[in-house]
């Protein structure tokens, strides 16, 4: 008896060790059958991805360049600009807002041609926008962000009081679009003055950068 629990004992031992091997031995039984499966799901990848990339950037392509790229949209065109900010022509540097929160922040546009008033002079031979009229036309978006009566601000009472760590990293030249966001930091309310940090960009590229000082009050 204990020779024949032994032998069954072996049999039931080996033929659980060897289930796994018989598995395997099954799926290579079969190679053309799997590389055909395997083929088939490639080929089905292949057509999905093509189906969805290979129209679309073949339009992409044939697309003539001035139809490439979509124009900035329009929050507040130079209408409204004109209704919040005092300034006039030849100081008005901003032409459009394309994001706006106000009484937070603020994303404004600046066309830079070469008729602005001051390439004649800025330079004759290399046209270049002076550094302190960024950073003016970044304290004009700073007063869009703060000019509403929520904020508390009006055109009668509101001036650029201050600047600070200012950089100015690249010029910026005739058909460059300079992008200017400016974002209030901080505001105290009862002295009248706001905090507010400034970026201007062309291209995707800080061109100038600073921290900005805004006073509500009597003259």
């Amino acid at each position: 008896m204990a020779a024949t629990s032994n032998s069954l004992l072996s049999l039931t031992l080996s033929q659980s060790l060897n289930k796994p091997r018989t598995r395997r031995l099954s799926l290579s039984q079969s190679p053309t059958s799997l590389s055909l499966s395997l083929q088939s799901i490639r080929r089905s990848n292949s057509i999905t991805c093509s189906s969805l990339n290979g129209p679309n950037d073949t339009n992409n392509q044939d697309l003539p360049i001035e139809k490439k790229y979509p124009a900035f949209p329009t929050v507040m065109d130079i209408n409204q600009i004109r209704e919040i900010l005092p300034h006039r022509f030849p100081f008005l540097l901003v032409d459009r807002v394309i994001e706006y929160n106000p009484g937070v922040s603020a994303v404004a546009i600046k066309n830079v041609t070469i008729n602005d008033n001051f390439f004649p002079g800025h330079f004759p031979e290399r046209p270049i926008m002076p550094g302190v009229l960024m950073v003016e036309a970044l304290a004009q978006v700073g007063g869009l962000v703060m000019l509403q009566p929520e904020v508390g601000g009006s055109r009668e009472n509101f001036f650029f009081a201050g600047i600070d760590k200012v950089r100015f990293r690249k010029p910026v030249i005739a058909g460059d679009t300079l992008v200017m966001r400016m974002t209030l930091v901080k505001l105290q309310k009862r002295f009248g003055i706001a905090k507010m940090e400034g970026k201007a960009y062309v291209g995707g590229e800080v061109v100038c950068e600073g921290e900005f000082l805004m006073a509500t009050g009597s003259e």
